[in-house]
């Protein structure tokens, strides 16, 4: 599970529909509808948030948003109203940490989005996130 701090409009196809399951299966955690990941280290700051499933449809609405920018049919009734809530803080660091996850992804599966973003360095966040300075999180699995 990737819930990314990266803005959706980055990801590929394959990325946004991962993306979009990946954050409905989250929101079921956070519901307590789910017996697995419960523990996954994605979670800890949906749940850190002073209204965990709030933020986890602010999420999935910007993800929604995307997908209707990209004439993609995700299902909008899968989530609830857009709801205001405050936003979370995230470090400049654990967004770059994801940008090269995503970019070394991106040049594995879809060399078209990697030439397009190849030489971005720093990219958006998705809107849920406000960047501050900081390095990688203590809870991100770092690859290799």
């Amino acid at each position: 599970m990737r819930l990314w701090t990266v803005h959706p409009k980055y990801l590929d196809s394959v990325g946004l529909v991962a993306l979009w399951r990946e954050a409905l299966l989250a929101r079921k955690v956070l519901q307590g509808e789910t017996l697995g990941y419960t523990r996954h280290s994605q979670l800890i700051r949906f749940r850190n948030h002073q209204k965990p499933l709030a933020a986890i449809e602010c999420y999935l609405a910007s993800v929604y948003e995307e997908s209707v920018a990209r004439n993609f049919c995700f299902d909008q009734s899968k989530i609830e109203k857009r709801v205001n809530t405050d936003r979370i803080v995230e470090t400049e660091g654990q967004l770059l940490y994801e940008w090269g996850h995503l970019k070394a992804k991106l040049q594995k599966r879809s060399a078209g989005a990697f030439k397009r973003l190849a030489n971005l360095e720093l990219p958006e966040a998705h809107p849920l996130f406000v960047i501050v300075p900081g390095g990688v999180r203590n809870w991100e699995r770092i690859a290799g």
